[in-house]
């Protein structure tokens, strides 16, 4: 029998769960697999056991499959789009923590109305980066790739290759004339995805203004450093903005919801979601009282509690995930106001799985030890039972955002922020560059992204774990 070692990540570390067993017949010791029929054989065995759906995998012969990643998506679920599989699991992992090769910029793509070409709007950019070390900004425009047309075929080339020459455009009465050229080259960053913070004095108010690009837990120190700075500053809201945010891991939504929500919440640990496993696994937390393997609870143990009753949430289609499990996961206990866009709609949650997770024998697997999988292993909800939102969550203001204004992420003009900053004072932000703004022209938005793993992001990823011994 062969040890399948599954790195359950668990909400918070905990004593390893005593072990239950499995029987999982080793591949025949005399037969001659190749690597596919190996990648095919740990994809079954993995989803097999963990995957939420894994009652419901179809009859199909591993061994007799010679694509393993489409191997992988013939047995997913109907309702599954987010399970996902690679085979180059490092460099997956660093993007889960913000370490990724990138030109530091996040943009919308859009195609022209009266043609087929595809040009790029800058939606953001970290600091000290390629892109802001040539000085693009929001809302600049990318129109060519090198001396060419951007279209269907290349426009992930902004994202994906290692080096770019781009011609930006401007935007005029005439319509985007070719502006200046911007040569780059792309490098493995360390992304802090507390991006912005802001004190904004507005109606009378002092309101705190946080621009939050991804959820990673070794940067939960930042989060305290943002909330100790608007807490100083004694700010009275805050505004949050999630509007590009794919997600992350649950450890780090947990922080951010505990340093965020009223007080006598966190102080008592109250049940911020619970989740939902397959019958095999749910059965076993909850006959073996796994309580961390069941819901997450507020951190009463954060440094610093904003003790807020109201939130203004700044949301779009990029706004998926944790993102949203936060919003779900906050709305029970206080006002949530949701400004922008509908959010992407994902409420399920995932485990990266290695093959040395599963199998004891490195000889077996060191051919493909590259691979990986991503399955979604659980469904959560929140303390209402507000589940299965697969169409997302709808704004409660719903603003269409305008890249094309440019305005500054946290500049009270900007289009969002200003709405937000209306609803919380009733005081409206009144603004030149609006009055003075060129009409731009006729588009339609046919992707958004900040790397080549942006699909793969869109992950609640459960964190801090010990490993789980099944055989």
């Amino acid at each position: 029998m062969k040890t399948l070692k599954l790195a359950l990540l668990l909400i918070a570390a905990i004593a390893i769960v005593q072990s239950c067993k499995k029987d999982v017949p080793e591949p025949p010791a005399k037969e001659e697999l190749t690597t596919t029929q190996k990648v095919n054989i740990f994809i079954k065995d993995a989803m097999s056991d963990i995957y939420l759906w894994a009652d419901k995998l179809p009859d199909i012969d591993e061994k007799a499959e010679t694509d393993s990643e489409k191997y992988f998506y013939k047995l997913l679920y109907t309702d599954d789009k987010w399970s996902f599989i690679t085979d180059d699991i490092d460099a997956l992992e660093n993007s889960f923590e913000g370490i990724e090769k990138s030109y530091g910029w996040s943009l919308t793509f859009g195609r022209f109305s009266n043609t087929n070409n595809i040009f790029a709007l800058v939606e953001y950019v970290y600091p000290n980066t390629p892109a802001a070390k040539a000085g693009l900004k929001r809302g600049d425009i990318i129109v060519k790739i090198g001396n060419g047309d951007i279209t269907d075929d290349n426009y992930k080339d902004l994202l994906n290759n290692d080096a770019l020459s781009i011609k930006l455009g401007v935007l005029g009465e005439g319509g985007i004339s070719l502006g200046r050229t911007v040569h780059m080259e792309a490098k493995e960053l360390n992304l802090n995805p507390v991006v912005f913070t802001k004190i904004i004095e507005h109606g009378g108010k002092k309101i705190g203004y946080l621009f939050y690009a991804q959820y990673i837990s070794k940067y939960n120190t930042s989060l305290d450093t943002a909330f100790q700075h608007l807490m100083d500053a004694h700010v009275t809201d805050l505004v949050l903005d999630l509007r590009y945010n794919p997600g992350g891991v649950t450890s780090a939504a947990q922080h951010l919801c505990s340093s965020i929500a009223p007080a006598d919440v966190v102080d008592a640990g109250r049940k911020l979601v619970t989740f939902r496993w397959n019958d095999k696994y749910q059965t076993y937390w909850e006959s073996n009282n796994v309580n961390q393997q069941l819901k997450i609870n507020f951190d009463s143990e954060v440094p610093h509690k904003m003790d807020l009753h109201n939130l203004y949430v700044l949301t779009g289609n990029g706004t998926a995930s944790a993102s949203e499990l936060s919003i779900t996961g906050l709305k029970p206990y206080m006002n949530v106001t949701t400004i922008g866009e509908t959010t992407y709609g994902k409420y399920t949650a995932s485990i990266t799985l290695k093959p040395k997770d599963i199998y004891d024998n490195s000889l077996y697997y060191s051919e493909f030890d590259n691979w990986g999988i991503q399955p979604i292993v659980l469904r959560y909800a929140n303390s209402q039972g507000v589940t299965d939102f697969k169409d997302g969550f709808a704004p409660d203001i719903e603003v269409e955002e305008d890249l094309f204004e440019g305005i500054p992420l946290g500049n009270k003009e900007e289009k969002l922020l200003r709405v937000a900053l209306k609803e919380i004072t009733g005081v409206e932000v009144v603004s030149k560059a609006i009055k003075s703004a060129v009409v731009h022209p006729d588009f339609t938005v046919v992707d958004r992204g900040f790397s080549k793993f942006d699909k793969n992001k869109r992950e609640v990823v459960l964190d801090n774990s010990e490993d789980l011994l099944f055989r």
